[in-house]
């Protein structure tokens, strides 16, 4: 048997790619018995048949993640990408992408691209939201090429996948870390300021450098509903730091007296911004549970 990685999946067919070569496999029905459904990302291990080079799916690895939205197993890295203009950035949006990377326990980068559009100044205060809150900040331009080595560089050895809105530039950035890619690009419209998803069906890209991305957006549903209110603050990396030191143990850093949270706020340890999308992700989880 042969081992390899899943790329590609099309109603029921699915696209094993070991060593140089791809082929296409269908899952035995072991799988469906147990309910297991093989995912773009998987690892397995599959038999050929010497007849027509096509063969069956005998072993699926455990999965160490498995994202549903896109359908993706063994992503191990999350690159969310937010233009500073055209479109403007959704720092709301922005956060919630953040909480859900997090949920998942992924490598989490964030890419601010088209920063030719902006100021240094206007940079510098998004940067420092972000580089405060504990992630790593990689600022791109496709016009002029600054950030881009430095993010293909992040991709070395990963299976990584892009998240964020459409009309960030997610595309443009992946061909120019690797031309041959030659993946779609949509406009951003002059009339909503919003691009077109140009991405559909879940496929491993390979690259250059080592490594796979996801031609897929990420994180297609933005929904939070699984995180449980008490837990919500575990997934804001600056709050869970200065949680510790709140008066009460499990203090919602709301109402409550004495609380680090809101002093970290105050003196500007923690960012207003993120604090303010915090609490707004807290009452829609109370609302949700309301209903």
């Amino acid at each position: 048997m042969l081992e390899g990685i899943i790329i590609k999946g099309i109603g029921g067919f699915y696209y094993v790619k070991v060593g140089n070569k791809v082929y296409e496999c269908r899952a035995r029905g072991v799988f469906r018995k147990k309910k297991i459904t093989p995912l773009v990302g998987d690892r397995v291990k599959i038999r050929i048949s010497s007849e027509d080079n096509t063969g069956f799916i005998e072993e699926i690895f455990e999965r160490r993640t498995e994202l549903f939205r896109p359908p993706v197993a063994n992503v191990n890295q999350v690159i969310i990408v937010f233009a500073v203009k055209s479109p403007d950035p959704n720092l709301w949006l922005l956060d919630r992408f953040l909480l859900l990377a997090e949920s998942k326990d992924l490598d989490i980068v964030v890419c601010f691209n088209k920063i030719d559009l902006i100021s240094e100044e206007e940079l510098k205060f998004l940067n420092g939201i972000y580089l405060n809150a504990g992630y790593r900040v990689i600022n791109t331009s496709c016009i002029s090429g600054v950030g881009v080595d430095e993010l293909r560089q992040t991709l070395v050895d990963k299976i990584t996948v892009f998240a964020g809105p459409s009309g960030v530039g997610k595309s443009t950035l992946l061909n120019s870390i690797q031309p041959d890619l030659q993946l779609k690009t949509g406009e951003v419209s002059q009339k909503t300021n919003r691009g077109r998803h140009t991405t559909r069906r879940a496929e491993l890209l390979e690259l250059n450098v080592g490594g796979w991305v996801v031609d897929t957006p990420g994180f297609s549903s933005l929904n939070i509903d699984f995180i449980k209110e008490e837990d919500l603050g575990l997934y804001f990396r600056e709050i869970n730091e200065f949680s510790g030191n709140c008066r009460f143990v499990g203090c919602w850093h709301y109402k409550e007296p004495d609380c680090s949270v809101k002093k970290a706020v105050e003196e500007n340890k923690i960012s207003k911004t993120r604090y303010d999308n915090y609490l707004m992700f807290l009452e829609e989880l109370r609302n949700n549970r309301r209903y």
